[in-house]
């Protein structure tokens, strides 16, 4: 049941603590998505509660096309317990016709707890990050992070038809597949094309 009510919001807007105000900026108000004290840091960006990423520095600019993968740091992460992390775009190629949600854009699995704590994030990558670079006037895109806890003695894997595409990954039946519940920590931002 409560897994149920976790996909269910994945399907969801949630609430913003907004970075940048503009009249295109989306007003979302659904402040349980973005929880758990985790954080994710760029060069020149350090992400801890759902926000819009600012046009300000050029910072869309380089969360697309600069920057590799942030550090994730997760204080709460437990010592002995293995985690899996996920980052998906629920929203391509564009808002309106998410026909490709949702997009992969990184996996790994088998985070040790003890590393993640100290945000020396080590696991076995099944999908390469991804900067996020939406089409140009697709509008915002909202970037889900998602970090789980993986069961005891199971492997998490993709199948050859997940690892064939990023896109129109089932990610509510990936979650199923391997029990992982609810996530014990999210973020969200969103971005747009950055010569929008």
């Amino acid at each position: 049941m409560i897994c149920a009510a976790f996909l269910l919001t994945l399907l969801c807007i949630v609430e913003l603590h907004v970075v940048e105000t503009s009249k295109d900026a989306p007003d979302y108000l659904e402040p349980f998505f973005c929880h758990g004290g985790l954080e994710v840091i760029y060069p020149e960006l350090d992400v801890d509660k759902c926000l819009i990423i600012s046009k300000d520095r050029k910072l869309r600019e380089k969360i697309s096309r600069t920057w590799k993968a942030p550090e994730i740091h997760f204080p709460g992460a437990k010592k002995g317990k293995l985690y899996v992390l996920v980052m998906v775009d629920p929203d391509a190629p564009s808002r309106a016709k998410p026909t490709s949600a949702y997009w992969r854009h990184w996996l790994v699995v088998n985070i040790e707890g003890n590393d993640l704590k100290k945000g020396k994030m080590r696991g076995k990558i099944l999908t390469e990050y991804d900067p996020p670079t939406p089409p140009q006037k697709s509008g915002f895109h909202r970037y889900q992070i998602m970090l789980f806890e993986q069961l005891p003695h199971t492997p998490v894997l993709l199948s050859d038809e997940e690892k064939s595409s990023r896109g129109k990954w089932d990610f509510p039946a990936f979650i199923t597949r391997f029990n992982l519940g609810e996530p014990v920590a999210a973020l969200q931002f969103l971005t747009q094309n950055f010569k929008d």
